[in-house]
């Protein structure tokens, strides 16, 4: 071979065969790293927002010491001035059925006051100088007056209900979820988010599907709104505190407000929309079934007090069992408590609560009967929504939880308005609480729950009211 020189005599060496690989060795053992102590991030607060956190503040953290937070504290202080000053406002009204007929007695004293100046002016002269026409005239005019003054105040609690009940239902749900909810609109744990929200629904547009029945679509929302608003005549503020003294106002009460449904058939059948008339169906479907037992639930109640004015029914339970247990019919057992549980129930269906929110499934009917609705026509459902659920607040204070009497014997100088307004708020906590804890039904869950489980205990309260009064 050129260039190789091999000594003589040796052969050529053969070409070395490639050595294999050696094998990998085995990994060493890893000793598995020790678990973070602390696996949240640590909390950070924004400068800029004051309190409000740049990132997440685990619960476990935010509740294990409450009381060395400052802002634990603070609540807790702003809670207190809350509860005293209205307890204070309170002591200082009393009550406010006495304000309101010193207020009407005054309208009927100023009106015999103009009577008299007109007949010493001699108006009105002529064919129509009658002095017991004229002061008839200035009576109904101060009943008309006085009737619309009513109106008026039932309309502003109904429109205060609405935005104070958004408000509180996303605090409610923002605290069970762990975040804040409204906190910037307003300054104080944002109060104003709900007035701003209703602003910005009056100025927004006004639009109505091609296809739809403008004039049932326009029509159905006050169909709606309308009956919520004549419901509340009756109904108790306080003791003897109601626009309207009726007779029978447990049954006006039960009458008047299942008009509603009819406004939201038409608002689903009007849009033209398959979604929206599946929706109103499955109201109607809902509301007449539901509407039986509640009415039974009530039946028991009439039973105890053998009437259906609400003022009776409130002052049937204004005593004290052994000088310390109220006297209300929830605690009238068996009946009570279970005629209690019904009607609660029951008013979830009627109101479209959780669990019991099938006319409005998003995930099925994407809003329901109110799918082409926007705007204030739109606000007014859930205006309505809102003003039925206070008022099934209510009638559950006057029917089951002793309406205006205190809760023990040595808070009876609390005004019966405060302990009427606590007890409809507190049965209000429930409905939202329970907006955020239940699944909703299915279609035939709803009926089936009704029909076979509602409707026979209902027949069974009765009986048992029977049985209870026999035994009495």
């Amino acid at each position: 071979m050129t260039g190789i020189n091999l000594p003589a005599g040796d052969a050529p060496l053969p070409p070395e065969k490639p050595s294999a690989p050696a094998a990998p060795a085995a990994p060493a053992a890893v000793a598995p790293a020790a678990p973070a102590k602390n696996p949240y991030p640590k909390p950070v607060y924004s400068k800029k927002a004051g309190n409000l956190l740049k990132t997440r503040l685990w619960p476990t953290e935010r509740w294990a010491h409450p009381w060395s937070q400052a802002g634990y504290r603070t609540a807790a202080i702003q809670l207190t001035v809350i509860i005293g000053g209205i307890l204070l406002v309170g002591a200082v009204v009393d009550e406010l059925a006495g304000w309101g007929d010193l207020l009407y007695r005054y309208l009927l004293a100023g009106t015999a006051l103009l009577h008299q100046e007109f007949s010493a002016r001699g108006i009105p002269s002529g064919p129509l100088a009658d002095p017991a026409r004229t002061a008839a005239g200035l009576r109904l005019g101060a009943e008309v007056l006085w009737t619309l003054f009513k109106v008026i105040l039932v309309v502003g609690v109904i429109n205060v209900n609405g935005i104070w009940a958004v408000w509180w239902e996303r605090k409610l749900s923002a605290h069970m979820q762990s975040r804040l909810g409204p906190m910037y609109a307003g300054g104080f744990h944002g109060w104003a988010q709900t007035i701003l929200d209703s602003i910005k629904l009056l100025l927004k547009e006004d639009a109505t599907p091609a296809d739809a029945d403008r004039a049932v679509h326009l029509l159905a929302p006050a169909v709606v709104i309308v009956p919520a608003i004549l419901a509340f005549a009756p109904v108790l503020f306080g003791t003897e505190l109601a626009a309207a003294r009726l007779d029978m106002g447990a049954l006006y009460i039960l009458a008047v407000s299942g008009v509603s449904v009819i406004g939201v058939v038409m608002a689903g059948w009007a849009s033209s929309n398959k979604f929206s008339l599946l929706g109103g169906l499955r109201a109607a479907a809902q509301v007449v079934s539901y509407e039986i037992p509640r009415i039974f639930a009530v039946v028991p109640i009439i039973m105890f007090t053998g009437s259906l004015d609400l003022v009776a029914i409130d002052k049937a339970q204004s005593g004290y069992w052994l000088g310390f247990l109220p006297q209300w019919f929830v605690f009238w057992f068996p009946a009570g408590p279970l005629a209690f549980l019904l009607f609660l129930i029951a008013s979830l269906a009627e109101t479209n609560r959780v669990p019991f929110d099938i006319p409005e499934a998003e995930s099925e009917l994407v809003a329901g009967f109110m799918t082409e609705y926007s705007g204030m026509k739109w606000a007014l459902f859930f205006l309505a929504e809102y003003a039925y659920v206070l008022l099934a607040c209510f009638m559950m204070a006057v029917f089951f939880l002793g309406g205006g009497a205190a809760p023990l014997p040595f808070l009876g100088f609390v005004p019966s308005w405060i302990w009427m307004l606590a007890k409809a708020m507190a049965m209000m906590f429930v409905f939202m609480w329970l907006r955020w804890t239940l699944p909703r039904f299915r279609v035939d869950q709803l009926m089936d729950f009704n029909w076979k489980f509602m409707l026979p205990w209902s027949f069974a309260v009765v009986a048992m009211a029977g049985a209870t009064l026999l035994w009495l």
